[in-house]
């Protein structure tokens, strides 16, 4: 055989063997994917039915009128989004729900960290506080709208008593506009208070201790150690924190039907009340969706402004 010829047999040999390579490596990668694709396919079910189809659907009512007794919903265009910006109703009820979210945001987040920072201190009986501190969580929120309406009660409750220490009478907490929504305020930042502090807690046991040590050496102390070392620390759990505590006090739910209804008349109705009620008491499912979709782009604008807010003062 010529040079040529084994020249040319052994480019035909390298050809052949990569050519089987490729197909094996071709091979090894449709496995990969019909693996991935196998241990993904079922959680994408689950999230596309349980999630965006709803999403999309709710979406899709939100432009028809149906009562849940017509076999089917009317399209009407965009007559239920006029009239849910036309209303004063639905401006009272998004004023409730921001003031709602805002006080017990703010108001659970100090208050959380405050105790989270009391605890972490290893003072006497710090076992006990710290189980009486997230018993409240445990609570079902319709026992304790229950509790405190008991509790607001003019009459026989423990707010009698308390402002009769100050020589003032007790408030008609739920039965008056002015002072309902700040009955839920409370009930809700008291149950909610707990969980705050048990997440802070664990954070701040978790700070590095020799950054802590070194800070103490350097003399900081109080305030100039909290504000200069545990704060700045602790971003990752704020930003968790409040993203997760909008999330759920614009969730709350069982504490408003139990305690106040959402009245008097509008008073006291935050969104998610709303919701329930235009589709359950008033069977306006059209408006009932528009409103949702309106909770829906409320939640996706915070979180999409925090998640920004983060990742800026990260980098």
């Amino acid at each position: 055989m010529s040079d040529a010829s084994k020249a040319e047999a052994r480019v035909l040999a390298v050809v052949e063997a990569s050519g089987q390579e490729l197909r094996r490596h071709r091979k090894y990668e449709w496995r990969e994917i019909a693996l991935f694709a196998a241990l993904i396919l079922p959680n994408m079910i689950l999230i596309v039915v349980f999630a965006y189809w709803p999403t999309f659907y709710n979406l899709f009512l939100s432009f028809t009128d149906w009562d849940f007794v017509q076999p089917s919903a009317t399209f009407v265009g965009l007559r239920k989004w006029q009239e849910l910006f036309e209303s004063s109703e639905f401006y009272t009820v998004l004023w409730n729900t921001l003031v709602f979210t805002l006080f017990t945001v703010v108001g659970t987040l100090i208050a959380g960290l405050g105790i989270a920072l009391l605890l972490a201190q290893k003072l006497r009986f710090s076992a006990v506080v710290r189980t009486l501190t997230f018993a409240p969580h445990m609570i079902a929120g319709a026992v304790v709208g229950i509790l405190f309406l008991f509790m607001f009660d003019p009459q026989y409750g423990i707010s009698r008593m308390v402002f009769e220490w100050f020589g003032a009478s007790s408030p008609q907490w739920t039965a008056t506009s002015k002072w309902s929504l700040w009955a839920i305020i409370i009930a809700y930042s008291w149950q909610r208070i707990g969980f705050v502090t048990i997440i802070y807690y664990a954070a701040i046991l978790d700070l590095p201790h020799d950054v802590m040590e070194a800070a103490d050496v350097d003399g900081a102390h109080g305030w100039q150690k909290f504000r200069q070392m545990t704060f700045p620390l602790l971003r990752p759990v704020n930003y968790f924190m409040l993203i997760t505590s909008i999330i759920a006090s614009t969730q709350a739910f069982d504490i408003i039907a139990t305690l106040t209804s959402g009245g008097p008349g509008y008073s006291s109705s935050t969104l998610t009340w709303s919701i329930y009620k235009k589709a359950f008491q008033e069977f306006d499912i059209g408006s009932s969706a528009a409103q949702s979709m309106v909770l829906f782009a409320l939640l996706m604008v915070a979180t999409i402004f925090q998640v920004k807010l983060s990742n800026r003062k990260d980098s």
